[in-house]
Parts: structure tokens; C-alpha cells; sequence
């Protein structure tokens, strides 16, 4: 999942950061209310994680305004101010939760799955496609019953396709699903996933296939050889 991070505490950012891409979420940093509007203007957010007190602005008030503004994904700040009124005024300001700094990243990650799973956008079912199934919250995949442990880029991957199956899936978007604005990309390292998720596909016997659409992207399909076997 995407998350915008906006907080000027660069030794903090940076340890979220790292704990949170560890757990599979990409993550861009803003450090300045400033720099997370243009962030919000180039990418889609599954979850926005905000300081209040920033260089350019009181956080709570962008907030409310990106609420008026129909900005409805989940918003979980942080803060040292801990009094109660302090929290209620957060709440009523637009965010779904509050975490007091200095912050507990093991807590964070908590809340933050939590969030996700109340959140509208994430309650799908799980994904049945051929004899792969595939659970969005767990983010847990099976083939013929059997867990299939593959590594949690592959699994973005794997997720992307599913949402599009039979149809092709540019290749900038599953970039884009993949990286923070800020990760260091080699230019094959989503032919090198890509390559991989195959192989666990095809020795796992799963009846799905990755083609390459060429000049576009990739496209999950049906194995129909497999699938009749």
C-alpha cells in the first residue's frame, strides 16, 4: 500500500520510512505541507500519516481542508501534544486516528493495518483467479490450497494484475504501485519481479499465466493448456 508520510523530523521520517517498506508499504516523505500537496497531485495514497506542527503550516487545517476538498483516503497523526482536547479537536478535524510521538513504528504499522481494514478501499474479498487465490488484507496468496510464499514486491505485483485480469496493465502503473518517489529503481528491476513472480506461478502449478503486452505492459490470463490438464 502507498503512504504519504508529512513530517519535517527527518531522523523520524526516516525510521517509519524504513520500518514501514519493510512491511511492504512504499512510502513518500513530505517534509513541508507544501511538498505533500504535489505529492498528492502525482499519486494516489492508500494512507496519509501527518504531523501537525510543519514549517509552512498548522497540519490539522490542510487536513480539513483536503477533507472539504473530497480527499476521503484514511489519515492517521501523530503529535506530542497528547491533552484531550488536543485529541478531540484531531478527530473532529478530519483524521481517522491519533498515534502521541515519540512513536512506537511496531504500533504504527498496527494502527495503520487496522485503519486499512476499516477503510471502504480495502475491504475486498478475497481474489479468486484460475487456482490462485488471493487475500488483499492478509496479503496471503494460495495455489491449489497450497500458501504460496513469494516476496512482498511480487505480491504488489501479483495484486496489481489480479485487479485488471484478461486486460493489460500498463507498465508505468505497476511501477508506480511499486516505488516511492524516492526509491532508487534499477530499469529492469520490473522485468527481474516480474521474471520471478513467474517462475513461482508456473513451479507452484498455478493455471495463470503473465504475458507481455508489448509496447504497454503485462496481462494475467488464463493458463488454457494448464487449465484443461
Amino acid at each position: 500500500m502507498r503512504t504519504l508520510l508529512v513530517d519535517h523530523d527527518a531522523d523520524l521520517a526516516r525510521a517509519v520510512q524504513e520500518a514501514l517498506s519493510d512491511c511492504g508499504f512504499a512510502v513518500d516523505v513530505a517534509g513541508t505541507l507544501d511538498e505533500a500537496a504535489t505529492a498528492l497531485d502525482y499519486a494516489k495514497y492508500d494512507i496519509l500519516l501527518l504531523e501537525l506542527a510543519l514549517p509552512d503550516g498548522n497540519g490539522l487545517d490542510w487536513l480539513k481542508r483536503l477533507r472539504r476538498d473530497g480527499h476521503l483516503m484514511p489519515a492517521m497523526v501523530m503529535s506530542s501534544r497528547n491533552d484531550l482536547g488536543r485529541r478531540i479537536a484531531i478527530f473532529n478535524g478530519g483524521a481517522d486516528d491519533f498515534l502521541p510521538k515519540p512513536v512506537s513504528t511496531d504500533e504504527l504499522i498496527a494502527r495503520m493495518r487496522a485503519i486499512l481494514r476499516r477503510s471502504t478501499q480495502m475491504t475486498a474479498p478475497v481474489v479468486v483467479f484460475g487456482n490462485l487465490k488471493f487475500d488483499p488484507i492478509a496479503r496471503q496468496v494460495s495455489v491449489g490450497g497450497r500458501p504460496l510464499k513469494i516476496a512482498r514486491r511480487e505480491v504488489c505485483i501479483l495484486e496489481h494484475l489480479l485487479s485488471r485480469a484478461g486486460r493489460a496493465v500498463p507498465r508505468a502503473s505497476l511501477e508506480d504501485s511499486l516505488y516511492a518517489f524516492d526509491n532508487e529503481v534499477s530499469a529492469n528491476a520490473l522485468e527481474v519481479a516480474i521474471y520471478r513472480l513467474r517462475g513461482h506461478l508456473n513451479q507452484s502449478g498455478a493455471t495463470l499465466r503473465i504475458t507481455t503486452a508489448r509496447g504497454v505492459g503485462y496481462i494475467l490470463e488464463l493458463n488454457s493448456a494448464a487449465s484443461a490438464a
